[in-house]
């Protein structure tokens, strides 16, 4: 079982990489994302690795960190997601993001990856939602917010501040974020323009 490549990028495909390890090539496939930050070709770099191994075949896939490889395996819990899919996701979300997304249930986010459609989302965020916070620092109000918002409980005020910013073109996640850090300063009896005004503050930092 391989765990990590340490060697000298060869060459690269469209979804995958060859890693030169004393004069070995593996074909290491990749998420998007993590293609487009390894290094150039003739130059030295490390994967953490995750191996398939079937009857006919073994794949490796490769990350530029352990918790993108966690996400990697977690993602594939669900059903409906396998490997190809998983991958589809880590190209269009970090762990960081990908984390905050599964637990303030922007199912949106997790669509916006090829072959996610709005039902797999759904289950994605469903079945990780609990599992998310362990992968990152997420704040425990943020998703207390989100949820309330989900289940219409939230405060008009605050749900009226969030549809404004994501109406101005932010992701719900990042709308969410932005209402709950504004809501510290606030206080729970803010306005929705004011919730506006600090959240607009929050995201131009």
């Amino acid at each position: 079982m391989i765990g990590k490549l340490k060697g000298v990028v060869d060459s690269y495909g469209e979804d995958f990489v060859i890693l030169d390890v004393q004069g070995v090539g593996y074909v290491v496939h990749c998420s998007a994302r993590t293609l487009q930050r390894l290094p150039p070709v003739g130059e030295a770099t490390s994967l953490s690795i995750e191996t398939f191994v079937r009857e006919d075949m073994i794949r490796l896939y490769g990350f530029r960190s352990d918790a993108e490889r966690e996400w990697f395996r977690l993602l594939q819990t669900v059903q409906g997601v396998g490997a190809k899919v998983a991958l589809g996701v880590l190209s269009v979300l970090e762990p960081p993001a990908l984390a905050t997304a599964i637990a303030t249930g922007d199912k949106g986010a997790i669509a916006r990856a090829p072959g996610v459609g709005p039902r797999l989302a759904a289950r994605v965020t469903a079945e990780l939602k609990d599992k998310a916070p362990a992968f990152s620092p997420i704040d425990p109000a943020l998703v207390a917010l989100s949820g309330a918002v989900e289940e219409g409980t939230a405060p008009q005020p605050v749900s009226d501040a969030i549809s404004a910013l994501v109406n101005l073109g932010y992701q719900q996640a990042q709308a969410s974020a932005a209402v709950a850090a504004a809501l510290k300063g606030a206080g729970e009896g803010a306005e929705a323009k004011t919730l506006i005004r600090l959240g607009l503050r929050e995201l131009a930092r």
